[in-house]
């Protein structure tokens, strides 16, 4: 088993790539096949990142593919309010995943902190 199917943050990432994708089929349904494709490959690297960051050899190499998936956090809130501005996607439906993102952020990033305790134990 790769060490990465263990990872809660992985799991939830994986489920939110699929809810994401959902959106992008509803998308391609309206021939909006390029911003279909964007949000797919959005929502795909940030369980990407932590699968490739768990293959790393250091916590802090991993800490790095971790701090990767915030940028595509911020790449899908912004393409999902857009896509509300233009009546693609409905207010409720980017309201309800950006709670979902926000959550799944702070998971990470409190994660990524018990990495960077786990490396100062492990040196001292």
């Amino acid at each position: 088993m790769f060490r990465f199917e263990d990872l809660r943050i992985w799991k939830e990432a994986v489920q939110l790539a699929n809810e994401l994708f959902d959106i992008a089929d509803d998308l391609e349904q309206r021939r909006l096949y390029r911003f279909a494709e964007q949000l797919r490959g959005s929502g795909l690297s940030i369980c990407n990142n932590i699968a490739e960051g768990a293959g790393c050899q250091s916590n802090p190499e991993f800490k790095r593919f971790l701090s990767y998936t915030k940028r595509s956090f911020f790449e899908i809130v912004n393409m999902l309010i857009v896509f509300s501005v233009r009546e693609y996607v409905s207010k409720e439906c980017v309201e309800e995943k950006k709670e979902r993102l926000e959550k799944l952020c702070r998971m990470i990033g409190s994660f990524s902190r018990t990495l960077c305790s786990f490396l100062f134990v492990f040196l001292l």
